[in-house]
């Protein structure tokens, strides 16, 4: 149910953050409550002060009364430190989950949600959007409701000091609503589209600094400035619309409240020379019109906090009800070894679900064979070994393994057992060793040592600065192309795959390193079930099979000899990629 741009099941949903906590929530809610009663009892005592006391010379009873006041005051303090201080407790707890769980559901997505979703979006949603949420659960709703009950109670003990004063203070109400509506709608509208601008920054710095290379190399900063400049200009532009809006709100909403107190003035100042209304009446009627406009100038606020968190929390859960395309079985099944044959059984794919990237590809590859996938560039070679590793799901047809479909195998379980290795090398900013282990526990030191001297690429990483605890930076850059493939080779046969995927893996290699992993890919492709994305020579004649790609479809099937001679195809790749 949607009141005036308030989502109240998003409402709803953000109240659910809480339901950890009941014990820590009922305490502080407890506390507000106290401090709320406590507030306007204040000015009501201080009207007993001045006409029961002051104004009879009754000192002694003063003195109690003023010790009454000062203990109430120490009791709110005490009142609003405490529940200030668990609301924000309840609510980092909460976020702290909320920003968990948002994580954890992310890494259950395919590729294919990344490939459409801009990084810098999620991480808006997993930074911004979740510290707007923040500034609402950690003690806004509660405020929001506090601050209601205070207005009432403040009306409560008005009406009981003096009914024609308090109608006087209640007169103003509309134009104050009106404005506060007016001012709420506008700020509203602007919030929403400075968080979409937020987004695009993000998204834009992130492609911008990912791709600084090629801008670089392509003398494309300036154009890449202009954009950015625009960005940043709308995002100032509309900060400066939203604080001109408040700029205009809060001193027109103090020249009410000014207002209302010189009518008071005014009017009480008629009413006490004929004995109408007494002095401590005027005194606390002050105090209560200071203490009444307060909560509602804060309530227009508060809302507006609301929206903000209510349209940033749609963001949220949007992602969080969002099922992960590639669903893995209820029971899913342990997957340990490739006992016969892999099957890809009439496949297709499309990654828009109009235009097929593969097109009934139907082959087997029997265990310990090497196959070799080439073709054009964009006839399907990477899409297909991605739909092996299950990055994304074909839209007709079946992978199996020993006659099981592959999405029946529990998605960690499979993983474990496949390696793949990429022309394009990913390494994180961390050290060379935790860059091999990738934080599996069960790979020491000594044996990451003794695997690397064993297949004879320990000698560079000897070399570096601090050997294998060297810290690697923005991406690996520091080190060659070689070196990173070298490190990209070692983690993943480190953990002895079942399967091996080389993805076009020796493209972008330096002359240095290239016998070295020419060497590197022989050890590690003997005995094991692989597919590779061709590019070297050596790798297609030691190949047991040879699939050539042609617009998505399987042109041909066999061996290197064998398709030299009856594959024109073949023959002109051949010459034309793998020769020259």
């Amino acid at each position: 149910m949607k009141v005036k741009g308030i989502d109240f099941g998003l409402v709803s949903k953000l109240i659910k953050l809480l339901k950890d906590y009941p014990f820590l929530l009922f305490f502080a809610f407890l506390l507000m409550l106290l401090n709320t009663v406590s507030a306007p009892l204040r000015p009501y005592l201080s009207k007993i002060a001045i006409d029961d006391y002051i104004l009879k010379k009754n000192f002694d009873g003063l003195v109690e009364i003023i010790l009454l006041i000062g203990l109430i005051l120490v009791l709110s303090a005490f009142f609003q430190f405490t529940s200030s201080y668990l609301m924000r407790l309840i609510g980092q707890k909460s976020l702290y989950k909320l920003r968990l769980q948002l994580f954890n559901h992310l890494l259950k997505f395919d590729v294919s949600f990344f490939d459409k979703t801009p990084i810098g979006r999620i991480v808006t949603r997993l930074t911004n959007d979740i510290e707007t949420i923040s500034d609402i659960v950690s003690g806004g709703l509660m405020m929001i409701l506090i601050d209601l009950l205070l207005i009432v109670s403040i009306i409560v003990f008005m009406f009981i000091t003096d009914v024609r004063l308090t109608f006087v203070t209640l007169g103003a109400i509309p134009v104050f609503f009106t404005i506060s509506f007016i001012f709420k709608n506008k700020v509203r509208v602007l919030f929403t589209n400075i968080r979409k601008v937020i987004a695009q920054i993000n998204s834009f710095l992130n492609e911008y600094f990912s791709g600084i290379t090629t801008i670089k190399l392509f003398d494309a900063t300036g154009f890449f400035q202009d954009k950015f400049r625009n960005l940043n200009l709308e995002n100032r532009n509309l900060w400066l619309k939203t604080i001109s809006y408040y700029a205009i709100f809060f001193p027109t909403i103090e020249l009410i409240g000014t207002l209302v107190l010189s009518l008071i003035l005014w009017y009480t100042a008629v009413k006490i020379t004929s004995n109408e209304i007494s002095l401590g009446t005027f005194f606390a009627f002050i105090q209560f019109a200071e203490m009444f406009f307060r909560p509602i100038r804060d309530l227009t606020e508060k809302f507006t906090t609301l929206q903000n968190a209510i349209t940033a929390s749609e963001q949220v859960f949007k992602i969080l009800e969002e099922k992960p395309r590639q669903m893995q079985a209820t029971n899913g099944l342990s997957f340990e070894k490739i006992n016969q044959k892999i099957v890809f059984d009439r496949v297709s794919f499309s990654y828009d679900n109009e235009n097929f990237v593969l097109k009934g590809i139907s082959f087997e590859i029997n265990r310990g064979e090497t196959v070799a996938i080439i073709g054009p560039t964009g006839s399907g070679k990477t899409t297909l070994v991605h739909l092996l590793c299950r990055f994304y799901t074909p839209n007709e047809g079946r992978i199996l393994i020993d006659g099981i479909e592959i999405n029946r195998f529990r998605l960690q379980s499979y993983l474990q057992r496949i390696a793949i290795v990429s022309q394009d090398v990913f390494l994180f900013s961390r050290t060379i060793f935790e860059n091999i282990t990738l934080g599996d526990e069960s790979l020491s030191i000594e044996e990451v040592e003794r695997i690397c001297q064993q297949l004879g690429i320990d000698q560079f990483i000897k070399s570096l600065p601090r050997k294998y605890f060297t810290s690697t930076v923005d991406k690996g850059f520091t080190l060659s192309a070689g070196q990173r493939q070298l490190l990209s080779f070692i983690r993943a046969f480190i953990r002895n795959p079942e399967l091996l995927i080389l993805d076009e893996a020796t493209s972008n290699i330096d002359p240095e390193s290239e016998k070295l992993i020419e060497n590197l890919i022989q050890r590690i492709l003997k005995n094991r079930t692989s597919v590779v994305v061709a590019h070297r020579i050596s790798t297609i004649l030691n190949s047991d099979k040879i699939i050539v790609l042609k617009n998505g479809e399987i042109a041909e099937i066999g061996t290197h000899q064998d398709l030299l001679q009856s594959s024109k195809l073949y023959s002109k790749l051949f010459e034309y990629e793998f020769v020259r």
